[in-house]
């Protein structure tokens, strides 16, 4: 709340039609003052990067072969900013004064990408920012990205369906879904948070097994 400010005794005010000006601008103050003290004030938001783990290089020789990949399509919350919970049922809710850097979707696909580049073994790995030619396409869609309570106890559930296109036919090569649950250490924001980043960095190294793998069946 904004405190109305204290006024001495009011000064002799001059003749109208002076007086009556000074006395509409007078209420015009008033008016705003009184607005003033009954605003809300701001939550205070604390704002969260995707915790990384570091991974080492793979000791391969780089492969030929060049890959693009999108953002994650999601809806909703999901889509959002906010670090979402379901505390019970199909109650969706999130976390008071805690916010993503980004969108759940454009954290998931960097992590994705810099999980791919510290691999080395995809020389050019790019993303739907920039829009380059690649010889593959990795399209997917998020279905979910927030922690959820099972009995009693708090872990994070990322689910990604996840396709390997062919970026000249748009032909779908392979698809597959991946779903990572991890426990929380803690049922505080930021243990929600590191486990948010563990999830992240499993889903991955898997998403990166199974990338190679079928792409690599297809360039024989």
């Amino acid at each position: 709340m904004i405190p109305r400010p204290r006024f001495d005794a009011a000064p002799t005010m001059p003749s109208s039609p002076l007086r009556g000006a000074l006395l509409s601008a007078a209420a015009v103050a008033a008016l705003l003052l009184g607005g003033c003290s009954v605003l809300p004030s701001q939550e205070p938001i604390d704002v969260y990067r995707l915790p990384a783990a570091s991974r080492p290089a793979a000791d391969t020789a780089p492969l030929s072969w060049s890959l693009r990949v999108a953002t994650p399509r999601a809806g909703g919350a999901t889509g959002s900013r906010r670090i979402v919970v379901l505390p019970e049922g199909d109650r969706l809710s999130v976390y008071q004064g805690a916010s993503w850097s980004d969108p759940g979707p454009v954290l998931l696909r960097d992590r994705l990408i810099e999980a791919f580049r510290s691999d080395g073994r995809i020389p050019a790995v790019t993303s739907d920012d920039n829009a380059l030619q690649a010889d593959f396409l990795l399209d997917s869609d998020l279905g979910a990205f927030r922690s959820e309570y099972r009995d009693g106890k708090p872990e994070v559930l990322i689910r990604l369906d996840a396709r390997l296109v062919a970026p000249d036919s748009q032909r779908v090569l392979v698809a597959r879904r991946f779903e990572v649950r991890q426990p929380v250490d803690g049922k505080e924001v930021p243990a929600v948070v590191r486990a948010f980043g563990a999830a992240a960095d499993t889903l991955s190294t898997e998403l990166l097994a199974w990338t190679l793998q079928e792409a690599a069946s297809r360039r024989r």
